[in-house]
């Protein structure tokens, strides 16, 4: 039989717990574009509204393997975000590179 969530929960310690919630954050974080779109709610017709496109340029950009940055970041301005590009360096830094992100505000 299923138990409720919560109450498995409350049996956890503070550290599972922890540990729990920080991999619920990391999954929500790792979304391809379909799931992007879906989490704002908002189906392929709409976006393509949006973005001045029909429904299947919307499908084809979600579907391919290695669209260009120009691509995403339009989509992503379109869902109402903005795009940063980032390079996580051998030495632990981490640069924004700003040519390929989103204008700034």
């Amino acid at each position: 039989m299923a138990k409720n969530f919560s109450i498995l929960r409350a049996k956890m310690s503070p550290e599972s717990r922890a540990r729990s919630e920080a991999l619920a954050a990391e999954m929500l974080a790792v979304m391809d574009l379909a799931e992007l779109r879906r989490a704002q709610d908002l189906s392929q017709g709409e976006l393509a509204e949006r973005l001045d496109k029909g429904q299947p340029a919307v499908a084809k950009v979600e579907s391919r393997q290695d669209p260009h940055v120009s691509t995403i970041r339009e989509y992503v301005e379109a869902l109402g975000g903005r795009l940063d590009l980032v390079a996580h360096m051998p030495n632990n830094e981490t640069i924004l590179l700003k040519s390929l992100s989103s204008k700034s505000e």
